[in-house]
């Protein structure tokens, strides 16, 4: 009986030993889409997390079916994935203060490790303290409130400064965001947006004419707007350059100017508070990397290395419909960017694996 009892005691605790060295991950807007991004590049080694556990979070009034979501983890054997639902009501005059999401964003920070915003839609100018510019639109709204508080009770900003950020109580806590999400987190901690970028930063007005600018000025793929039925991918493969390499690929930077696939056609006007500029574009007028002045891990970028596109070489990509079909992978390959892109994926994985619990 004694032995009995001694095999359990340390089966539990053994049980929690590994319990308690989770990386969790939480995963904001885990639509069937960004889940299967993201488990591919778990799938194939690109993300090596060890004992990676993920919470999917989303608000109830999303216009997003999650039925679609639950249904795809049922099909597909992914236990380390959760969903969870928020349904307390949340108004974009209350983002910047404690609100009803408060107590959940909370108990969100303190059982995770870290949290991972995606692309999406244009962010509602009501929240940075702007009007409605005739080419933006606002096809999710309570998305953008959800992700716009959480990253203001994560950082900070200058609409409260009074307020403190979460991330102090630990310093190390990771925060990643793509596109719209470094957008969230700039307008979150009290910066604007550029609404439209080839009429307000270039001047043009036309598909014509942004197509005939260099390529490095085009960051999402134009020939779309002349198609009536159009089987291009929507974005734009482009060079950036980079200031800061070890923020975005550790001790890489092989290539300081490499390639990326972007899709986007808004960008970070005034940086909010605390942030600081860490990649261009190649002309240096659009912002394609920021990072946080107090917070080490907090990094945004305005490409997209997490498209599947980029790393099965079956999909193929075109730009315009008279070029070959060609993969994203290789035309990374052939520009020496594709490391890059690993590399980028491999230091995410070690900042979790080695992530610190306090300052």
């Amino acid at each position: 009986m004694k032995k009995l009892i001694v095999i359990i005691f340390f089966s539990v605790l053994i049980l929690f030993s590994l319990k308690s060295q989770e990386n969790t991950l939480v995963f904001m807007h885990p639509t069937e889409y960004n889940l299967k991004l993201f488990t591919y590049l778990t799938d194939n080694n690109i993300v090596e997390i060890n004992n990676l556990r993920i919470i999917g979070v989303y608000h109830e009034k999303e216009v997003y079916d999650y039925s679609k979501s639950k249904a795809f983890l049922e099909k597909n054997d992914y236990p380390f994935i959760e969903l969870k639902e928020i349904k307390e009501e949340i108004l974009y005059d209350k983002l910047y203060e404690k609100n009803n999401c408060t107590n959940t964003f909370n108990e969100l920070f303190k059982n995770s490790n870290g949290i991972f915003f995606f692309g999406g839609p244009d962010l509602p100018p009501s929240i940075y303290g702007e009007q409605m510019g005739l080419l933006t639109r606002m096809t999710d709204p309570y998305r953008h409130y959800l992700e716009a508080s959480f990253l203001f009770h994560l950082l900070g900003g200058s609409q409260n400064p009074e307020f403190t950020p979460l991330l102090e109580e630990n310093p190390y806590y990771m925060v990643y965001a793509i596109c719209l999400g470094m957008q969230t987190m700039n307008i979150a901690c009290g910066g604007t947006m550029i609404q439209d970028i080839p009429s307000e930063i270039y001047k043009l007005n036309s598909a014509e004419e942004v197509l005939l600018e260099d390529n490095n000025q085009q960051h999402r793929n134009y020939n779309n707007n002349l198609c009536i039925s159009s089987t291009l991918f929507s974005g734009n493969f482009h060079e950036i350059n980079i200031s800061y390499p070890k923020l975005i690929t550790g001790e890489y930077n092989a290539n300081l100017n490499p390639l990326v696939y972007s899709n986007h056609h808004q960008a970070i006007e005034k940086l909010g508070a605390n942030l600081k500029i860490i990649a261009t574009s190649v002309d240096g007028k659009i912002i394609e990397a920021i990072k946080h002045n107090k917070y080490r891990n907090v990094l945004g970028i305005q490409f997209h290395p997490e498209g599947t596109y980029l790393h099965d070489p079956e999909i193929k990509y075109r730009k315009t419909e008279k070029d070959s079909l060609i993969s994203g992978k290789q035309i990374l390959l052939n520009n020496n960017s594709y490391q890059f892109h690993l590399e980028f994926w491999k230091t995410f994985s070690g900042k979790l694996n080695n992530f610190k619990p306090e300052k």
